[in-house]
C-alpha cells in the first residue's frame, strides 16, 4: 500500500449526543491499533455536526474533537457533502462514510478500502445483506430497500444489494464530484445512481452493522413514505437528465 494515501472519515451528527463518544473512542482505538502495526495508510476523522439542538456540539468542543459546525441543519445528503467539501479542500485521497449512531463498524474500514487501493472500484459501499450477518433492519425498510435497489438496476443496469447503507468508501475522483453533486436528503441510492452516470466502478464489500445504541432515527414512518417517493422520482430525474445531457454531446 502507498503510505502517502490520505484517509477522511466523514461523521454526519444531528443530535448524537448519546453516541458520539463511543463512535469517536472506537475509531481512535482502532487509528492506534492500524499505525502500530504499520497498515499502509493513516486517517483522520471530520464530524459534521448538523445544527444539532442536543449537546453534541458541546461534547465536541469539550473532548476536543475534530468537527465541522454547521450553522442549520442541512439534512444527512448536506452534512455529508459538507465533508467531502472540507475533504477535497485538504487533498484527501480516499473519504469514508461512517454514521454518527454506532451502527457502522470501524472494524470493516480496511475492507472497504482496500478496492479502492488496489484500483479496482472507485466507490465501495458496506453491504449487510451480501452475508446477512449482523443487524439487517426492519422488515419495511429492507422492503423499501429491496425495491429501490430493483429500481437502480432497472435505470442503470448495476445491481447492488445494500441501497440504503450509508458506510461507504469513494476515491479522490469521487470526492472532488460530491463534494459538486451529491442528494440532499435521503442521499444513499441517489448518490449510487450519479456514481454510475458519472461513469464509476461501483462496488459491494460484506460488513456486519449493528442498532442504534442510543437517540431515535430521525426517520420515521410518515418519512419513510416520503423517502420511497422522493428518492424513487429523484433516481427517475437523475437517469433521465443524463441520458438527455448525452443526447445533446
Amino acid at each position: 500500500m502507498d503510505k502517502t494515501r490520505k484517509v477522511l472519515i466523514i461523521i454526519p451528527a444531528y443530535n448524537e449526543s448519546e453516541n458520539i463518544e463511543q463512535v469517536i473512542e472506537r475509531i481512535t482505538a482502532h487509528q492506534s491499533a492500524s499505525r502500530a502495526v504499520d497498515c499502509g495508510f493513516w486517517y483522520d476523522y471530520l464530524i459534521v455536526n448538523d445544527g444539532s439542538t442536543d449537546s453534541t456540539l458541546k461534547i465536541c468542543k469539550e473532548r476536543r474533537y475534530q468537527y465541522l459546525d454547521l450553522p442549520i441543519n442541512l439534512g444527512i445528503g448536506g452534512a455529508v457533502q459538507a465533508g467531502y467539501v472540507y475533504a477535497c479542500k485538504k487533498d484527501y485521497d480516499i473519504a469514508v462514510q461512517i454514521d454518527g449512531d454506532g451502527q457502522h463498524d470501524i472494524a470493516y474500514l480496511e475492507e472497504l478500502l482496500q478496492p479502492l487501493i488496489s484500483g479496482e472500484a472507485d466507490v465501495v459501499i458496506g453491504s449487510r445483506f451480501l452475508r446477512k450477518e449482523g443487524y439487517q433492519s426492519s422488515l419495511a425498510r429492507r422492503t423499501g430497500g429491496r425495491m429501490l435497489s430493483r429500481l437502480i438496476r432497472l435505470t442503470t443496469g448495476k445491481k447492488i444489494y445494500d441501497v440504503t447503507s450509508g458506510y461507504r468508501a469513494v476515491n479522490r475522483k469521487f470526492i472532488e464530484i460530491y463534494s459538486k453533486d451529491y442528494p440532499t436528503d435521503f442521499p444513499e441510492p441517489e448518490a449510487i445512481v450519479t456514481a454510475v452516470m458519472y461513469r464509476g466502478r461501483v462496488m459491494e464489500v460484506p460488513v456486519q452493522m449493528k442498532a442504534r445504541e442510543g437517540g431515535r432515527s430521525s426517520i420515521t414512518f410518515r418519512k419513510s413514505i416520503y423517502y420511497m417517493i422522493k428518492v424513487t422520482l429523484a433516481i427517475l430525474v437523475c437517469r433521465l437528465s443524463y441520458g438527455i445531457r448525452r443526447a445533446k454531446d
